[in-house]
Formats: C-alpha cells, sequence, structure tokens
C-alpha cells in the first residue's frame, strides 16, 4: 500500500532532495507527477526520519517505517491502541473512528503513546485518512513532534473531562483545537473549561494552567 499516493491532492513543488520529504512535500505532488519520476516513494517512507504508519479499518497496523519501529518497537499485526496509554485509548479510538468514516480529515493531536522501553511519551501526531475511490480504506500518519508530558493532578479533585482538558490546556490548546480532539462542540469544552476553572478557584486559563504547574 503506497499511503501518500492514496491522499495525493494537485498542486505543484519544487525540487526538494527526497531524503527531505515529508508527507505535507508528498501529499502536494499530483499522482501523475509521482509516477512520472519513476520515484520509490515506499523506499523513502522507510528510510525518513520520521515515525509513520498506516492503520486498516479495523485499526490494525499493516505497515510503520524503521522510525516508527525504533520508537515504539514492531507493531505491525497489531492494535494499533496496544501503544497508546490507557489514560489516551478512549480519545485515540475516537480520532481513529471519526477518520474511519470520512467525518474527519487532516487531524493533528497530542497522544500519550508507550514507547519500545515501556515509557511513556507525549506525541503529536498528524493524520489523514487513506482512500480507494469514494471509500475510506485506513489512516495514515506521522509523529510530529514529541512534547513533555504534563503531569496528572489527582489531588486536585476534578472529573476526567476536566483533567483531560486541563492537561490540553498545558499543552497551549485552544477552544476549537480541544473540542476537535476529544470531538466535543466548542460550547460542550467552554462549559468543562468553567466549571474546571470554578473547581480550582481560578479566574482565568492561564491561572489554572500555571497552578497545576507550581505544584508539579
Amino acid at each position: 500500500m503506497d499511503p501518500f499516493l492514496a491522499v495525493a491532492r494537485p498542486a505543484r513543488t519544487g525540487a526538494i532532495p527526497l531524503d527531505k520529504w515529508d508527507c505535507a512535500t508528498i501529499r502536494s505532488m499530483p499522482v501523475a507527477e509521482l509516477r512520472a519520476m519513476g520515484v520509490d516513494v515506499e523506499d523513502a517512507l522507510e528510510h525518513v526520519n520520521v515515525p509513520s504508519y498506516v492503520i486498516d479499518r479495523a485499526g490494525v497496523v499493516r505497515w510503520i517505517n524503521e522510525a516508527a519501529r525504533r520508537l515504539v518497537g514492531d507493531q505491525v499485526g497489531r492494535q494499533f491502541t496496544s501503544v497508546v496509554a490507557p489514560e489516551d485509548t478512549r480519545r485515540a479510538q475516537e480520532i481513529f473512528a471519526r477518520k474511519v468514516v470520512g467525518n474527519s480529515e487532516v487531524t493533528d493531536a497530542t497522544l500519550t503513546v508507550v514507547d519500545a522501553e515501556g515509557r511513556h511519551l507525549s506525541v503529536e501526531i498528524s493524520s489523514v485518512p487513506l482512500r480507494r475511490g469514494e471509500h475510506v480504506v485506513g489512516v495514515f500518519g506521522q509523529v510530529s513532534d514529541v512534547l513533555e508530558e504534563p503531569h496528572a493532578h489527582p489531588e486536585l479533585n476534578l472529573t476526567p473531562r476536566q483533567a483531560e482538558v486541563l492537561r490540553l490546556l498545558e499543552r497551549g490548546r485552544s477552544t476549537a483545537q480541544i473540542a476537535e480532539e476529544l470531538g466535543l462542540s466548542p460550547q460542550t469544552v467552554r462549559n468543562h473549561i468553567r466549571r474546571m476553572l470554578h473547581a480550582l478557584g481560578a479566574s482565568s486559563r492561564l491561572e489554572a494552567v500555571a497552578f497545576a504547574r507550581r505544584i508539579r
């Protein structure tokens, strides 16, 4: 399966060395141009130093490149949730489901994954649906960044959703971004934020984030 050919979009691109190509670069090239160049896109994907993967409609990992294997080990043939930390499993499943049913195109989300040594890492993942004709047949994604993971704050006595919202605020997310990541409406997110601020005795989002960071 060639994930980039499945999601290529018409556009022009300059001469970029193959080892500098990434998801956005190749996706911006028309399929005909890629074929005319006669380049081995799959080989480039395998060796690019950005963790990349393909998941089928059933949630099974069908392909990962060398960079991804270094990060989480060889997960081909396993459910993608096997590398997602338990606290983020439900959200990862929701994001994946929206992709598979065609309700979401490009998604940038922050998730906690379990690396090859069992450590929890917070990563930024950018993913797109893979299509065969009009049908979504899977998901292609890349890890765009590894982040410092905000600490959990059980002592704050927040609801699970409020704690999730606070964690995303610590990562600098806007209301719209939180709504997209959690599959909620912006108004519902605002309601969670308002209740979370009340629970913390904070008057603003910045104050809530500062308070959470002080008690680490």
